[in-house]
């Protein structure tokens, strides 16, 4: 882990982290009206599960339930306006006033694209479980259980 080899690089991803999160949350937020969205900010969600997995800091862990929540949030999104007889993927928009804020407009295009950031850190999070598996975890031949 590079955290036992240079202390100054885990506590830099440690002062970092949260400041990508806020960037990803702002592409969450912002991207079904400008540049962003749900899969760009699901990488650098996904950046950050990295960093500090590499810096030993913290595992991701339960990649394949993030998977399946992301992949039932999208259907459940999508499927919904069938329910009001409108077609698949209809996106709704709905508006309301904030007290310091002001007027803030979403829509369904949110949920959906929280589904694809949860589904993106569910893969980068299998993908990094995937790597640091042990080695040689293949099944072994009789030639090697029987030289033990």
């Amino acid at each position: 882990m590079i955290a036992n080899q240079a202390p100054a690089i885990e506590r830099g991803i440690r002062v970092v982290s949260p400041l990508a999160i806020v960037a990803g949350v702002y592409l969450l937020f912002a991207g079904h009206n400008n540049p962003g969205g749900g899969f760009a900010a699901g990488l650098v969600f996904g950046a950050v599960v990295i960093l500090r997995a590499v810096a030993g800091i913290q595992r991701p862990a339960h990649a394949m339930g993030l998977i399946w929540l992301g992949a039932l949030a999208i259907t459940a999104v999508s499927a919904a306006p069938l329910l009001w007889g409108d077609p698949l993927l209809d996106q709704q928009v709905v508006s309301f006033e904030l007290p310091v804020v002001g007027e803030v407009k979403t829509g369904s295009a949110l949920p959906f694209d929280i589904g694809v950031s949860i589904i993106v850190v569910g893969l980068v999070s299998a993908i990094i479980d995937g790597l640091s598996a042990p080695s040689g975890g293949g099944p072994r031949r009789h030639s090697e259980r029987s030289s033990r």
